[in-house]
């Protein structure tokens, strides 16, 4: 799965290992290459039987088929909402096999670039389809599914291993930090709306403030990877010497499995987003609850299990990257690029959040920061966020 930030191989070339007692007379030769390259078919085993998420691709077909011929709304849901699970980690394993084939920048770029890419495609398919509210629910929902149920699943994952863990404080502060710009940002169009009256143009006014923000907020993104990627590479590459992996699938086949895949989600994406607005008529939900609890899931899926994984490991400077770096990149990438891609569409997503949701997100910011702060984390701090999402998600589910 794409690492918001962490360590990202510089290379995929050959590396020489050290002798092994499999073989006397490699070892006594003084080495022996790496295991061979992959091939079609070995690449082809690789992506469908990797992960066991993998049980989860027959919905795929049945997804599409289910939207094509009209189905009942709430199977389209169901089977294109599963759907885009295995998808989730197909699009992160193509993305870090590319990354591995070529430099850090560039492969730092393709994780930025394709690391939310199912948030993003949702996102942009709800936002053709008018589903503002959808939309801007998804957004804020991915950021505090990341920040509170990945984070805490992992941080009680890994205390069950290990008495106390540890990661490099600078590296998570500077994304934290990142993320205090982000409420600012949230919280000021949120405060503008009560100020200016609608007589004034409030409206108008407060999507000039949008969009205006949200060209702010990519800028900084830029920055950031540049400061990430250049300027300071050494506080994210802790990690890089400790495990540095080895391609399992061909280049080609990267590059098929990335543009299948991203035209996969477009697809069943698009039938998930159609059918939103039945199932929450027809199972009792507000679109909020579904757009902040229920589509975060698909998106996420992948950095859940990935972090829970490394934290057991006792990886947490891992385990911060995915969590609060794949946040981060939400707020500052995914929220801006749907902000300026509406305005292109002449559809008027602001970035004018309920008090509510702004304070929701403010306090889980403050949180987090206050967990973090320290460098070192067990198993109860973990219970502490999961108890802190749980609260926010049944206050959005009784919110009528």
């Amino acid at each position: 799965m794409p690492v918001a930030y962490g360590a990202i191989p510089s290379s995929a070339s050959p590396r020489l290992r050290e002798p092994t007692a499999r073989n006397d007379s490699e070892a006594q030769a003084g080495f022996i290459f790496g295991p061979p390259p992959p091939t079609l078919k070995s690449s082809a085993y690789h992506v469908f039987f990797s992960n066991w998420i993998n049980v989860l691709l027959p919905f795929i077909p049945l997804g599409i088929i289910s939207g094509m011929l009209g189905w009942n709304d709430a199977l389209t849901f169901t089977f294109n909402f599963f759907a885009l699970l295995p998808m989730a980690k197909l699009l992160g394993m193509a993305t870090e096999e590319l990354a591995l084939r070529t430099s850090q920048t560039i492969g730092g770029l393709l994780n930025a670039t394709f690391g939310n890419a199912v948030e993003l495609i949702v996102g942009l398919i709800a936002l053709q389809q008018g589903l503002l509210e959808v939309v801007r629910a998804s957004l804020l929902g991915s950021i505090l599914s990341n920040l509170l149920l990945v984070l805490g699943a992992s941080f009680l994952a890994g205390g069950i291993y290990h008495k106390n863990q540890t990661f490099n404080t600078t590296a998570a502060q500077t994304s934290a930090s990142l993320l205090s710009i982000v409420v600012m940002a949230f919280v000021i169009p949120a405060a503008f709306s009560f100020v200016v009256p609608p007589d004034a143009g409030a409206d108008k006014l407060l999507l000039e403030l949008s969009r205006g923000t949200a060209i702010i907020l990519f800028i900084i993104y830029i920055l950031f990877l540049f400061f990430q990627l250049k300027t300071h590479t050494e506080l994210f590459t802790q990690e890089a010497g400790e495990d540095e992996e080895e391609p399992k699938l061909t280049m080609a086949a990267s590059i098929a499995l990335l543009i299948a895949t991203t035209l996969l989600v477009s697809v069943c994406g698009e039938y998930l987003v159609g059918s939103i607005e039945y199932v929450a008529e027809k199972w009792h939900l507000s679109n909020t609850f579904v757009g902040l609890i229920l589509v975060p899931i698909v998106g996420n899926a992948a950095e859940h299990v990935t972090a829970v994984t490394v934290a057991t490991k006792d990886k947490m400077d891992l385990v911060i990257g995915v969590a609060i770096g794949s946040s981060m990149q939400i707020a500052l990438l995914v929220t801006p690029i749907c902000v300026l891609f509406g305005w292109i569409i002449d559809q008027p997503l602001s970035m004018a959040f309920t008090a509510f949701e702004t304070s929701v997100l403010f306090v889980s910011v403050f949180v987090v920061n206050s967990v973090i702060q320290d460098g070192r984390t067990n198993w109860l701090e973990g219970v502490m966020l999961l108890a802190g999402y749980i609260i926010i998600a049944f206050a959005f589910f009784v919110m009528p």
